[in-house]
């Protein structure tokens, strides 16, 4: 049986960090060089954020530039991974009865590969996308979560892509250097604890950690991997943060492995 693979998750932040030599892309390579090579990545990622659940189907996912007013050198990077269509019929198999849609036009969203490129930069590592069911309850996520978690013993690196902080309303535009916000330290600081804990609960309601909370999470979208990736977890795994930090003052680069 192939060793259990961890679950992790990872604040990707600025797209331009694909392209960067910088304190978090190098945690990710250490992250990268410090795992047992997966037979395969599952990825769940903020910027396939749509309305209902679907899971990419195709053998050769292509790399989508889902963003704008960025340097061309940016849309010129290829992650050219191999899918697992045979890993995305097992997906829907393990969340049935739901309705997991086969998705043969997404591919691989900066969400996934501008980490996934220092991570895993020969790209030789078939990654399947699982999409973010935007009409759903954050309890729904975390439950597709624990349905996945089986997939960990089977040699699946299961991820989660966007930031446990994300406000882009107050985030330092122009690169300029800015301290972060005190209420994203605050919220930041509680995620961490409840992790370690192993309190999920809270972090599912997440509205009921106060002002704080809902500041660092005005939208869902980039917080709602991460409750895959807690649900995904063992009441035996060890939690390590290994990438920290607060990019532009208002958006969590924190990384959480669990296992």
């Amino acid at each position: 049986m192939p060793e259990r693979t961890p679950a992790i998750f990872f604040g990707h932040g600025n797209p331009l960090n694909a392209l960067l030599d910088n304190a978090y892309t190098k945690a990710w390579s250490q992250m990268g060089a410090g795992v047992a090579r997966p037979r395969a990545i599952l990825s769940i990622s903020a910027h396939w954020y749509v309305p209902e659940t679907a899971v990419t189907g195709m053998a050769a996912p292509r790399t989508i530039h889902d963003f704008g007013g960025f340097p061309q050198e940016l849309y010129r990077v290829q992650y050219p991974a191999p899918g697992d269509p045979e890993l995305a019929s097992v997906v829907q198999r393990i969340l049935s009865p739901l309705e997991v849609r086969l998705d043969g036009q997404w591919g691989l969203d900066h969400g996934t590969w501008s980490v996934l490129c220092h991570v895993f930069p020969e790209a030789d590592v078939p990654v399947v996308q699982l999409s973010i069911d935007e009409t759903q309850p954050p309890e729904f996520h975390y439950d597709l979560g624990r349905r996945l978690r089986r997939l960990r013993d089977d040699g699946v690196l299961l991820i989660g892509s966007g930031d446990v902080v994300h406000n882009l309303h107050t985030y330092a535009w122009g690169g300029r250097p800015v301290e972060p916000f005190d209420w994203a330290v605050r919220f930041e600081k509680v995620a961490r604890e409840l992790i370690v804990k192993g309190e999920h609960a809270p972090l599912i309601d997440y509205g009921s950690l106060g002002p704080d909370a809902l500041r660092s999470i005005p939208t869902p979208d980039h917080y709602l991997p991460l409750l895959y990736v807690l649900g995904a977890a063992h009441e035996d795994d060890a939690v390590t943060f290994p990438v920290e930090g607060m990019d532009g003052g208002s958006v969590s680069m924190l990384a959480v492995r669990l296992g």
